[in-house]
């Protein structure tokens, strides 16, 4: 069975659907009275990824999972296969599962590169233009028919997707991207950003409501859909340690949220504005979340668009 992991990132979570997948199969096989079949795991992401880091970890992963009597010794290898995803990656007809999560909502390139259409800001905000909206939304269409084609070709028939990625509720709300515009924005009329720099940065994120997802499915043509969902969450689920979020004051979960987006952004920013204003971003983040949540008694959520596709015969 090889499975691929599409945006793995580096550190403990890398290794985690693995886990899960070995996991749900040998549930599976116990109920109907197969043998576990052998696994081949690929672990994709830019070639810029920190796969040693991930590679450093697998002894202790195999031990586990030998002693957890999942897997028997030999069964279960994991290789490196770095590469946008929004390029060709395996051979055709070679992979029974694909598996992405929190990575499709990166676009393959700034949708407003070269434009002043958002003169000011460097994501979606709500006095951005209409054309803004569509460049992004264009940008999104064209990655993700192309993203859906090309792992059409990869896998074998009656092959399988699962895709988490952050998506779009059509609530009015402020999304964690225009949050970090409006900083930016701030810190560039205060002059601490210079102006060219500003014009020249735009966040390639785009979260696509359901039905714009459906579109394009449907549209492309490769797949079935089999389940399309949307969780909403609040901005701080999961971020803490603590098993019960609602006993922490909100600076502490401000505090949790700003680090949570400095790990996600600091690539980014510290390469277009410098390793300083990563801190003061961080801070402001910090201090208007707390405004947003204790003072403006904003509703702070996220959408995660869930969806199980198949591929057509």
């Amino acid at each position: 069975m090889k499975v691929a992991d599409l945006g793995c990132s580096v550190g403990p979570n890398a290794l985690l659907l693995i886990s899960n997948v070995i996991n749900i199969v040998d549930t599976v096989c116990t109920r109907l009275n197969h043998e576990l079949p052998t696994f081949q795991f690929y672990l994709n992401d830019l070639f810029e990824n920190d796969f040693n880091t991930t590679f450093k970890s697998l002894p202790d992963f195999y031990t586990k999972v030998l002693q957890e009597k999942r897997c028997r010794s030999g069964s279960c290898f994991i290789n490196a296969t770095p590469g946008s995803f929004y390029g060709r990656l395996f051979p055709s007809n070679s992979i029974n599962l694909f598996h992405s999560s929190n990575s499709l909502h990166w676009l393959s390139q700034d949708p407003l590169l070269g434009s002043s259409l958002n003169k000011g800001h460097c994501h979606i905000v709500s006095t951005s233009p209409p054309e803004v909206y569509k460049a992004y939304l264009t940008q999104f269409q064209q990655d993700f028919k192309l993203f859906l084609k090309l792992r059409s070709e990869e896998l074998v028939s009656g092959g399988a997707m699962a895709l988490l990625f952050l998506g779009n509720q059509e609530n009015p709300r402020i999304t964690g991207w225009e949050l970090i515009s409006l900083i930016l924005n701030e810190m560039f009329l205060e002059g601490l950003i210079e102006e060219e720099k500003m014009d020249s940065f735009n966040i390639p994120v785009y979260e696509p409501t359901v039905e714009e997802i459906r579109h394009v499915i449907e549209e492309e043509g490769s797949f079935f859909i089999q389940q399309l969902e949307i969780l909403v969450l609040p901005w701080d689920k999961g971020l803490s340690e603590w098993s019960d979020d609602s006993s922490l004051d909100g600076s502490i979960k401000a505090e949790l949220m700003a680090k949570h987006v400095r790990a996600i952004m600091e690539p980014l920013l510290s390469t277009k504005f410098g390793e300083e204003v990563i801190t003061e971003v961080s801070m402001r983040y910090q201090k208007k979340v707390v405004q947003l949540m204790q003072v403006e008694k904003e509703k702070l959520e996220f959408a995660t668009l869930m969806i199980s596709l198949t591929k057509n015969a």
